[in-house]
């Protein structure tokens, strides 16, 4: 479904930090017509400034956690009564969590599935029965490149995203019936934003992007353009598809060499006691458009 983008109605959930920061900003200098979801109202009513000063035609904040359906059924009511209906959703939402699957505890890794995948079927279910109802629209979902491969001490993320691809690839097939619908996953790679070092962590190390980095603003230019123009899987990211080939053809190589490179590359040196980062509460003193990146590499084996 294409849509005039000034004026254009776009909910976007994760909006106070990394990709779906950039994407508000994005959208906003295009002049749209915005409504900003996380968890964190002080920090989403700094982006609606942010996105004010860069032409947004129009901010709604509405704290919201994705893991709680009722939750997101009420914010898309209000978002429609307010704008009068909204023309896409840019899910972007997530948190991620770092350690061996065992040491993870339950509530972390059961707080990652319930904001990662059960929040992306929250929005999602409540973005296609507008839709539907409205013969048009466009939803967006932020996948990754661990949704098609697995590394180690990162289950939870990895688990998640797993099953989101399979989650929007059964929504693209549904929706091929619905007139005017359209839904889209873009799966980066690694990218410089706060959610490493957000992470929680249960491995004594918090994590990194892992190389080649790319930017947010990058990202969220794949998921602007896939509102215009639906697309199966928009990889963001130059080595994905060398991973994922990898994971696929030569599983046995790969298995051999992952953690090695996982703990030189995609670990922090800096030692850190176990926390459950933002994965149960949002931390907003901590949530901006990029992370830190280059992080220092971890050394530790």
């Amino acid at each position: 479904m294409t849509v005039d983008a000034r004026g254009r109605r776009v909910l976007v959930t994760g909006a106070s930090s990394g990709i779906g920061r950039a994407t508000a900003h994005l959208l906003a200098r295009q002049g749209a017509r915005l409504v900003l979801v996380s968890r964190a109202r002080e920090v989403l009513e700094e982006v609606a400034r942010e996105c004010t000063a860069r032409g947004a035609q129009e901010t709604l904040v509405l704290p919201t956690d994705v893991g709680d359906h009722e939750a997101v059924d009420a914010t898309f009511a209000a978002a429609v009564a307010a704008l009068g209906g909204v023309d896409g959703v840019v899910h972007a939402a997530g948190v991620a969590a770092y350690g061996r699957f065992q040491d993870v505890p339950p509530e972390v890794f059961e707080g990652v599935l319930r904001t990662n995948l059960l929040g992306t079927a929250n929005v999602a279910r409540a973005a296609l029965r507008l839709f539907e109802e409205r013969r048009g629209g466009s939803l967006v979902l932020l996948g990754s490149v661990l949704g098609k491969m697995s590394t180690p001490w990162m289950s939870p993320y990895a688990t998640s995203k797993w099953g989101v691809t399979g989650l929007a690839r059964a929504l693209q097939i549904e929706a091929r019936s619905l007139p005017g619908v359209g839904v889209s996953l873009v799966s980066p790679g690694g990218v410089d934003t706060p959610i490493y070092d957000l992470a929680a962590t249960s491995i004594g190390h918090g994590g990194n992007p892992p190389p080649p980095v790319t930017t947010p603003e990058k990202v969220a230019q794949a998921c602007v353009e896939a509102l215009d123009r639906p697309r199966r899987d928009r990889d963001v990211g130059a080595g994905n598809q060398v991973m994922v080939a990898g994971f696929r053809l030569l599983p046995g190589v790969f298995d051999a060499l992952v953690t090695p490179l996982m703990a030189r590359l995609g670990l922090d040196g800096r030692d850190t006691a176990p926390h459950p980062g933002n994965v149960l509460e949002p931390v907003p003193g901590r949530e901006a458009v990029r992370g830190r990146w280059p992080h220092v590499w971890g050394q530790w084996r």
